[in-house]
């Protein structure tokens, strides 16, 4: 199936995404914070990542907005936003992903907004500047 990218620093969430997706026949890749996922996408880029906001050293906004600064085409990978913060909903708008559910999720919902990430293909279209600062507050 599809080659994903699970970007989460808590072991307690990318173990069992790691697992639910492997058994629905995708390939996982887990990165533990911002700079890991790049790296990875560097090497081999994913069809979906799944990116949490709040991670040490690099957070899932100010990631995004590096895959745009990049603009080496990386940046047109679909994201879907999988977090407990507060403000999900606002930095889903400022990275400008139509992927999100919030922490903890329902596996059915999960599924389901994979499948439709994998289908649509939306890239996102994060805020200048502004979606890396969103996740700050």
């Amino acid at each position: 199936m599809a080659k994903l990218l699970v970007v989460d620093d808590d072991e307690d969430i990318s173990a069992p995404l790691e697992q639910i997706l492997t058994a629905e026949g995708h390939g996982v890749e887990v990165a533990g914070n911002g700079y890991e996922g790049l790296s990875s996408i560097a090497v081999r880029p994913p069809d979906l990542i799944i990116l949490d906001i709040e991670m040490p050293r690099l957070t899932g906004p100010q990631m995004a907005y590096d895959l745009v600064l990049l603009d080496s085409g990386k940046e047109r990978i679909p994201i879907l936003l999988l977090s407990g913060a507060a403000n999900l909903k606002q930095v889903a708008g400022a990275i400008g992903t139509p992927y999100v559910l919030a922490k903890p999720f329902d596996v059915d919902r999960l599924l389901a907004l994979v499948k439709l990430a994998l289908k649509e293909r939306i890239a996102p279209t994060p805020a200048p500047a502004k979606g890396a600062d969103e996740s700050q507050s």
